[in-house]
């Protein structure tokens, strides 16, 4: 429980400051999400230096990293975790599904939000 707590603590903070940052960035050049795109790279860049110091001086515990990594940066952007996982196919040479999976999450994501879309605005009754 208490680590469900964590995650849930720092998703909240990271989904907040992504609000923030959305609402202030967004508005400055309307056909492109300045804020989106900042947290989007800003999540990645978190994610990895956050794991990667863990695996290089395992100085955050398991409670820490669910917090930071798990919480926070999910919270900001499930982009970063997109990402690092992408990278981790890359750096174990696993090319196929590397681009397998990058294209399908893509692809199916576009439409996925497209079928989500025609769906709400049609009527069934």
């Amino acid at each position: 429980m208490k680590q469900l707590l964590l995650v849930f603590l720092g998703g909240g903070v990271g989904s907040a400051l992504r609000y923030l940052i959305s609402k202030l960035l967004n508005p400055v050049h309307p056909s492109f999400y300045w804020g989106t795109f900042t947290v989007n790279i800003l999540g990645c860049l978190l994610i990895g230096a956050i794991l990667g110091y863990t695996s290089k001086v395992n100085l955050l515990s398991e409670n820490q990293l669910l917090l930071l990594a798990t919480g926070f940066c999910g919270g900001f952007t499930t982009f970063s975790a997109f990402a690092f996982e992408k990278h981790s196919l890359l750096k174990n040479g696993d090319f196929m599904p590397f681009f397998i999976y990058l294209a399908s999450s893509i692809i199916l994501g576009i439409l996925a939000v497209a079928l989500g879309l025609w769906l709400s605005t049609k009527n069934p009754f």
